[in-house]
């Protein structure tokens, strides 16, 4: 086989389509729930190239990578994993593709039930973090008089 044959344009991990143009760990980047740092401690565990283009990686490689990312992902320390002493289970655990935007919504949905401060600013549709309100995020709503046109 010549280069251009076994080159993979693209490879599915974690139920996402990612890119063989780009190096490893940026690759990785595109499965939400792993960022640079966690893709950078999956390719020191797994003593890949990060700087490989993903494409360019045998089969045994890429089922590799789907192996760990997809079932062992868990074996990495405590601090790196997105959803610790999880309040529902208790376990530690770390979440990947749609699991992460469940697992946001039904944070939010907590926070409303419970009536926290957060889960009221999160219901009536305002900033949560404390950022200023007084003169940004207007945009979406009508703010102030509307002037008849003569």
């Amino acid at each position: 086989m010549s280069e251009a044959d076994e080159f993979k344009h693209i490879i599915r991990i974690a139920d996402a389509d990612l890119s063989g143009n780009k190096s490893v760990i940026y690759a990785l980047t595109g499965v939400k729930g792993i960022g640079l740092r966690m893709a950078r401690a999956i390719t020191n565990v797994l003593e890949i190239d990060p700087n490989q283009k993903l494409g360019y990686l045998d089969d045994d490689s890429i089922n590799k990578l789907k192996e760990f990312i997809e079932e062992n992902i868990e074996q990495q320390p405590d601090w790196m994993l997105n959803r610790r002493n999880d309040i529902y289970s208790g376990e530690k655990m770390h979440i990947l593709s749609k699991d992460v935007d469940f697992a946001r919504m039904v944070d939010v949905e907590r926070l409303i039930r419970m009536k926290s401060y957060r889960g009221i600013r999160h219901a009536r549709g305002k900033k949560v973090r404390g950022q200023r309100t007084r003169s940004t995020g207007r945009k979406g709503r009508t703010v102030g008089v509307i002037r008849r046109k003569r």
